[in-house]
């Protein structure tokens, strides 16, 4: 029985009163309301913008996204034909010039002034279907010829050239 007393009086001695966890919560808060009372308040930068300017829609000019079309730039030397001008259709690259000359042939057969050109640098040769001063008329024409019918994949390309 006393063993039980003492094991009772134990348990209710260990108990935390509701007024200590007060005491702690209450402290915790006028530390938080310290440390922002002393803390500085950071100004933000606003950032200047521009007024925009409206325009009728009369005056708003349309153009045409050429310029999202990707044209690789490559110093390349003409092998067989008669010169590039700023923009070539190249519909074929070849390590064997034997295959090239088999490309270009088949475009002349079809009414191109197809052209071979040799990139040093990589040791290919480039066949042209044709070549244009525009970027605007190259991607014209990459895209009347792309169907793949000179080039299995399809995939002819935009070169500038670089004397």
């Amino acid at each position: 029985m006393c063993a039980g007393l003492c094991l009772a009086m134990s348990f209710t001695g260990c108990k935390s009163s509701e007024s200590a966890y007060k005491k702690a919560y209450e402290k915790a808060q006028a530390q938080a309301a310290q440390q922002q009372s002393q803390t500085p308040v950071q100004q933000t930068e606003v950032p200047v913008v521009t007024p925009v300017q409206t325009v009728p829609s009369t005056q708003t000019q349309v153009v045409d996204n050429l310029d999202n079309v990707s044209v690789r730039q490559e110093r390349v030397a003409v092998v067989n034909g008669s010169g590039l001008k700023n923009y070539s259709v190249v519909v074929g690259s070849f390590s064997v010039i034997a295959n090239a000359e088999g490309l270009q042939q088949r475009l002349r057969n079809a009414g191109y002034d197809a052209q071979i050109v040799k990139n040093e640098e990589r040791g290919m040769y480039r066949v042209v279907a044709a070549t244009f001063d525009s970027k605007a008329e190259a991607a014209a024409s990459r895209n009347n010829i792309s169907g793949g019918q000179f080039n299995p994949n399809g995939d002819a390309w935009l070169l500038y050239y670089t004397r």
